[in-house]
């Protein structure tokens, strides 16, 4: 399977590393680091060097307690970037974001991919998506990031997670988004707690029903520490191997900060499978 990412294709026939680009001050792991545009066009670069499948910008953080961005400073903080990289990565560019405007001006400079934590609910959010033409990345979020993480709760949490996603790809082609276009993300950490990430993590394979490709973003996440006491900087080594187990649960996208070391591990995972049908 190819995705058509504004005329830069995608291969999702072997599991593939999106690379994070946060260009914010409050990002919780690399914050501050690549506001810069240079410092955010070279770690790109650096990245897609590194085997990076894509690359995702995001002009607002999404961590727990994160303070709403104004859209003209999210837009102020993506679009020269994209535009830097649009011309010159050969991989294609996603936008991470929930404003349509945003969206459209991200797209119009040359972004192949929306990457939504809201799954298109802002008003105006299908319609954008719509008409962009480009793939979209619907996430499951309990709650918004001021307050997700205060006290998520849920009976079932993967058939709860299902739902919800089963609900906005229907929204999403009743809006007249092609279903080819859509990649859903169960949304690890976001309003869940260590036993809800790791019940998603367990049971993946689940979301195999939505017949859809799935993203999944474990990198750096709290749950590591939570569960290994491991600060945000020591968390490699965990975030490697549960991109392994993601992708060994069906996984074509996974989204990550240390790239090479995730290219790596994935590289092995293939060989492994393929060894294996042979």
């Amino acid at each position: 399977m190819q995705l058509d990412c504004a005329g830069k294709l995608l291969d999702l026939t072997r599991p593939q590393v999106m690379g994070v680009l946060n260009v914010t001050p409050d990002s919780f792991s690399d914050g501050g680091r690549f506001i810069a545009p240079a410092a955010a066009v070279a770690q790109a670069q650096a990245m897609c060097d590194a085997g990076a499948a894509l690359i995702d910008i995001g002009g607002e953080s999404t961590r727990p307690g994160a303070q709403p961005v104004s859209e003209a400073d999210e837009l102020a903080r993506v679009i020269p970037v994209v535009e830097a990289l649009a011309p010159r990565l050969p991989v294609p560019i996603s936008v991470d974001t929930s404003k349509p405007a945003v969206m459209a001006a991200a797209v119009a400079a040359g972004a192949g991919m929306i990457n939504d934590v809201a799954a298109l609910t802002a008003p105006g959010a299908l319609q954008v998506a719509r008409d962009s033409g480009v793939p979209v990345c619907l996430m499951h979020m309990q709650g918004e990031p001021r307050s997700m993480q205060r006290a998520p709760r849920y009976g079932d949490v993967v058939a709860e997670v299902h739902d919800y996603l089963t609900q906005r790809v229907s929204a999403c082609e009743a809006a007249g988004i092609a279903r080819e276009r859509l990649l859903v993300d169960p949304g690890f950490g976001f309003g869940k707690q260590l036993a809800h990430n790791l019940a998603l993590l367990a049971r993946l394979d689940r979301f195999h029903a939505l017949g859809l490709p799935l993203l999944v973003g474990l990198s750096r996440k709290r749950m590591f520490g939570d569960l290994l006491g491991l600060a945000v900087d020591e968390r490699l080594v965990p975030s490697v191997v549960a991109a392994v187990l993601a992708v060994q649960r069906g996984a074509r996208i996974v989204r990550a900060h240390d790239v090479a070391e995730t290219v790596s591990a994935l590289k092995l995972v293939t060989a492994v499978r393929d060894a294996g049908m042979e």
